[in-house]
């Protein structure tokens, strides 16, 4: 792949292994679902990086299946938060380095709080965001898990 983002580095630099996939932007479909269906893997194992932010101007990392909804309410309590909002679009780069439709919970600016669904950790693999929209990483759960620091005993997803 030409120019490492930084979630490839990260991954590199920690001897992690992963597998990358590259899809076609030029259509503008780069939701997770149209992704999932561009490199040819179930929705249910690919999963986009939702940023959020408190009151408090802290920032708050949720890794979810691309069909589910992040259930706002979950989050805040899985984040000792009263309330947590989507962080704007115009503020994703800011805070995390990334651009909307390529932003990877591998190497942010910063290591912030990150969480995924106990309800999805059993899963041996999943595939995020590499950090450029084009691209994706598959790496094992627990590798992803470990990297991020992630936070697994809270549901927060809707349903």
């Amino acid at each position: 792949m030409k120019g490492k983002t930084n979630a490839v580095r990260m991954l590199d630099a920690a001897g992690l292994l992963y597998d990358m996939y590259a899809y076609d932007p030029a259509d503008g479909k780069i939701d997770g679902v149209s992704v999932a269906e561009k490199i040819g893997k179930n929705e249910d194992s690919v999963f986009k990086t939702l940023v959020t932010m408190s009151a408090d101007k802290q920032i708050y990392v949720f890794v979810i299946p691309v069909a589910a909804e992040l259930d706002l309410k979950k989050a805040a309590k899985a984040a000792g938060q009263k309330k947590l909002d989507m962080l704007p679009v115009k503020d994703i780069q800011k805070y995390t380095g990334y651009i909307r439709g390529g932003c990877s919970p591998i190497g942010m600016k910063k290591e912030y709080p990150t969480f995924l669904d106990p309800r999805t950790i059993s899963q041996e693999t999943l595939i995020v965001s590499a950090g450029k929209i084009g691209r994706q990483i598959e790496l094992k759960t627990a590798d992803l898990i470990t990297i991020t620091h992630a936070v697994t005993e809270h549901e927060i997803i809707k349903g």
